[in-house]
């Protein structure tokens, strides 16, 4: 042992807070017990005493030396800052404790092994790898054992750690070859940890492992008829990261492969079938194995539409026949939200795509950076039963069928059309409930294919919302809410008779349905159909408020929130039809009693003020009568929270503060901005502390999404009530011009994306040649000119940064015009592909004045901006008529040469030049 020893006082007093630890009933102990253990992570060597507890008091209960183990585990990181001799000490104990007579103590000692061995890296603990190593070939079965378990763990969490030179050797030169040896042990716990181990370093590149990539090939085809369920599985994992990462390997043996793969989809046991089955979905996701994978269709798209039905497992999990609307929810089945605040953004002819987060695909899976290369949208969040539990067969097969729908079309149809027929029409509950979601599984893939059977299968899915079974009707909102687009196309009176409406009748009853699942899924698809209706559903606004006023009474916790979303997704889509005083009257009590129950805490605020957001847009001056209170409430939520992160900066032991309230508060400030305008003045003015001095000190929040939101207020109070913003406009102009970043972090793109776009509508405001507003346009240009030219900035804030030159341009273009050959092509570039809105068209008045300031300035860019011009559908009179006076002013000024250049541009450029302008 090393030169470390416990002191008997502090031993003790941490061994007495673990034997506390175990009263788990008094809520309040619990927490004193929390308390003092993070007071003892300050203590250097806090991990010694817990890896003494684990490995030498063996007097101790062997549940209290566990303890000591898994918090040994959850404070590993503090070993980086140990002393030599701590380090040495516990990592020395928790070796010993991974021989101790009992297995809990080995088990907990297993965990700090993995964890240690993960923060120190192997390289700098190479004899613990050494001794797993070793252990392998212990005579003693369990030794054995529990030695592959760290490694496999080790293997999957941080292969790459182990794939490195140690004192002039690589270990994996001598492990890998070991693990194909024992991919034959007489155990099969040990062949399966064999297998996993060496499955997991084909996705990093491992050389160790190509270097006996076929002798690896043959020992997974050697053990694929294994009879052990764990080692098939992991037989099945591994040829699924094969496929991904070295598919050259298997396709010259691919028959074999989709046989065994085939085969094993239909395993019984449900682990290697979900295995297998993703082996299908990693095949249909890259394009470039699209060839080898069409002529399996025929086999494989059957076998997963088998796999789409309940298994028993999953109906014992769902207890889904219950009417149990009256049940409260229990606080578990509740996610966590997570709410980011609005952003400015616009539209495009192309279909770009630049949101950042980590994607969720439409049954419960993650989609790695990059799944969406070759087809769009494949994220449908609405649909919450599939996502509501873990990862299963049913779900992997029905995202395998939408990849392969998205992939194949038509053909996927012709070979399920007589299978699916079969389940929609079958006397089996079960077997009709996995064929509609096989239906909403390819909606999207294989629309075209199925459309003309739409006529059809939309009237079978508004009668199935009669079924008597809740996951069939739950499952058919879903499949109803995936081909919403087709039942809300204006294509004739008729249609809108037959299927628009039923379908709106049929969600609406659910959305009151008695089964709180089938209510979270009526809801959510109901979400959709206002999406894709939009203004459409105007006219049937009344029966759709009061279907949802009622379902406010009706609703527990957990779809109260899914309520709250639908309310303001139907704001945004009918817009001012809102202001009715009827549909006000019918919407505002229900949420106003909600309001008035939850507190300025309460997580429930957060979704009601992002829906109330929506709905006072919608509503604009009809809401009036309620912004008082409501204004009032987010001026306490905004000064309260900016007090709580002031504490919070000055003692940064206490806890930090939920920045959400703060955010969602300004974003509902921003919808009484945009609705009521300058009707909003006695609010703000009377406001103490004053409101605009709040948000002055929002845009300096160290956290981005809080500047995000503070920076679209401002721009929405500079568009709907400037007089008011004005006179703090220079407190506000230094925080603007500090955010405006040509590479701003990922995490600071939409801060930084709403301040460019709030610049611009602030300099509108200002007007033309304003004196006040002359100071900043250099600063301001001289920042987003270089976001424009910025190869790596995002393509939202290339757009927003070319909008506002084009305003700040508008307003003075003596001090801009100058700048114009530094930027001209950029700007063109970055708004070409915008769909026409007002924004774009002021700024391109914008553009049009800087270039009959400075025509020179345009002439090295004229193909991009003669483009961008020809790109609009339906410029307003008064830039269209700019266009016609510049291009034409170009041809006079020298015919000869316009007429050699326009020659170089691409024919539809000149002949749209020619059509519209005469030039």
């Amino acid at each position: 042992m090393t030169s470390w020893t416990p002191q008997p006082a502090a031993l003790q007093e941490i061994l007495q807070t673990i034997h506390e630890s175990t009263d788990t009933r008094n809520a309040a102990v619990q927490r004193t017990i929390t308390h003092k253990l993070n007071n003892f992570t300050r203590a250097p060597d806090y991990v010694a005493y817990l890896a003494y507890i684990l490995s030498s008091m063996p007097q101790e209960e062997d549940r209290i030396r566990t303890i000591a183990g898994y918090l040994l585990k959850n404070n590993a990181r503090l070993i980086l800052r140990a002393s030599p001799e701590v380090l040495a000490f516990a990592k020395s104990a928790v070796l010993v404790a991974f021989s101790d007579p009992s297995i809990m103590i080995r088990n907990a000692a297993a965990q700090d092994i993995v964890a240690f061995l993960g923060i120190l890296e192997p390289r700098n603990w190479p004899e613990c790898l050494q001794q797993l190593v070793h252990m392998l070939d212990s005579p003693n079965a369990d030794q054995q054992e529990a030695a592959f378990n760290v490694l496999e763990r080790a293997c999957e969490d941080y292969p790459r750690k182990l794939d490195v030179e140690i004192n002039g050797t690589w270990p994996l030169d001598y492990m890998i070859p070991k693990f194909i040896v024992l991919s034959e042990h007489p155990n099969a716990k040990m062949r399966a940890h064999a297998i996993a181990c060496l499955s997991y370093f084909v996705p990093i590149g491992c050389q160790a492992l190509f270097a006996h990539i076929d002798t690896f090939i043959a020992c997974l085809f050697k053990r694929a008829s294994d009879e052990d369920s764990a080692v098939r599985k992991h037989v099945c994992q591994a040829l699924v990261l094969l496929l991904a990462s070295r598919p050259e390997k298997l396709m010259p043996e691919m028959g074999n492969v989709a046989e065994y793969m085939l085969y094993s989809t239909k395993d019984k046991h449900e682990n290697v079938a979900l295995e297998a089955c993703e082996f299908w979905l990693t095949f249909a996701e890259d394009p470039d194995l699209a060839p080898y994978l069409h002529p399996l269709l025929a086999k494989v798209a059957p076998v997963l539409l088998d796999c789409m039905v309940y298994s028993e497992d999953d109906l014992l999990w769902l207890q889904g026949d219950d009417e149990d609307a009256a049940v409260p929810d229990k606080e578990t089945d509740i996610k966590p939200r997570h709410y980011g605040g609005k952003t400015h953004g616009f539209e495009r002819e192309a279909n770009g795509d630049d949101s950042a987060q980590k994607r969720v695909g439409a049954y419960g899976e993650e989609l790695d950076e990059g799944d969406d290369e070759d087809y769009e949208d494949f994220d449908d969040e609405e649909f919450a039963e599939e996502m509501s539990t873990e990862w299963n067969l049913r779900k992997c097969a029905a995202a395998a069928l939408d990849v392969l729908a998205v992939r194949f079309g038509a053909d996927l149809l012709n070979v399920l059309l007589e299978p699916l027929k079969t389940k929609l029409w079958s006397d089996d509950w079960l077997q009709r409930e996995s064929g509609i979601l096989a239906l909403g599984a390819m909606a999207e893939g294989c629309i075209d294919a199925i459309e003309p059977h739409l006529p059809t299968l939309v009237p079978y899915l508004i009668n199935t919302l009669n079924d008597p079974k809740p996951l069939v009707r739950s499952i058919t909102c879903w499949t109803l809410g995936r081909y919403a687009s087709w039942c809300t196309q204006p294509i004739s009176e008729e249609h809108k008779n037959s299927f628009f409406v039923p379908t709106l009748e049929g969600l609406l009853r659910m959305v009151l349905d008695n089964n709180k699942r089938v209510q979270e899924a009526g809801c959510s698809a109901f979400a959709t159909l206002e999406e894709d209706a939009g203004p459409e559903l105007a006219p049937y606004l009344e029966p759709v408020l009061r279907n949802l006023v009622v379902a406010f009474d009706k609703y527990q916790h957990k779809n109260m929130l899914i309520l709250y979303d639908a309310v303001g997704t139907l704001a945004d889509a009918v817009g001012s039809a809102l202001q009715n005083p009827m549909y006000v009257e019918i919407l505002m009590p229900p949420l106003l009693k909600r309001w008035s129950k939850l507190k300025d805490d309460d997580d429930d605020l957060i979704p009601l003020l992002e829906c109330l957001a929506s709905v006072t847009i919608a509503m604009g001056p009809a809401f009036l009568p309620y912004a008082g209170p409501i204004f009032d409430r987010c001026h306490t939520i905004v000064h309260k929270s900016l007090l709580q992160y002031q504490a919070y900066q000055q003692n940064p032991e206490m806890d930090e503060p939920d920045r959400s309230f703060l955010v969602v508060a300004l974003d509902l400030l921003s919808g009484l901005t945009q609705g009521l305008g300058m009707a909003l003045e006695p609010h703000i003015t009377r406001s103490q502390p004053s409101l605009l001095q709040l948000l002055t000190i929002c845009l300096k929040h160290p956290h981005a999404a809080v500047r995000q939101s503070g920076y679209a207020l401002v721009g929405d109070m500079a568009m709907n009530c400037f007089p008011i913003l004005r006179p703090h406009v220079p407190a506000i102009m230094q925080e603007l011009i500090a955010q405006l970043d040509p590479e701003p972090k990922v995490e600071f793109i939409s801060a930084c994306n709403n301040a460019a776009w709030a610049v611009g509508e602030i300099a509108l405001r200002y007007g033309r040649d304003d004196v006040e507003f002359q100071q900043w346009v250099h600063p301001l240009i001289s920042r987003l000119i270089p976001i424009l030219l910025h190869p790596k900035a995002p393509r939202s804030l290339h757009e927003n940064a070319a909008v506002s030159i084009g305003r700040i341009g508008l307003m003075h273009p003596g001090l801009v015009a100058p700048l114009l050959p530094e930027f001209a092509q950029a700007w063109c570039q970055a708004l070409y592909e915008i769909r026409d809105n007002e924004e774009k068209d002021s700024a391109f008045r914008g553009l049009c004045t800087l270039v009959q300031t400075n025509p020179a300035g345009i002439t090295k860019s004229l193909l991009w901006f003669c483009n961008a011009i020809v790109r609009w559908n339906q410029p307003s009179p008064e830039l269209n008529n700019m266009f016609q006076q510049l291009l034409n002013g170009f041809k006079q000024h020298d015919a000869v040469g316009w007429a050699a250049q326009v020659a170089t541009f691409p024919p539809v450029i000149q002949e749209r030049l020619a059509t519209r302008y005469g030039v």
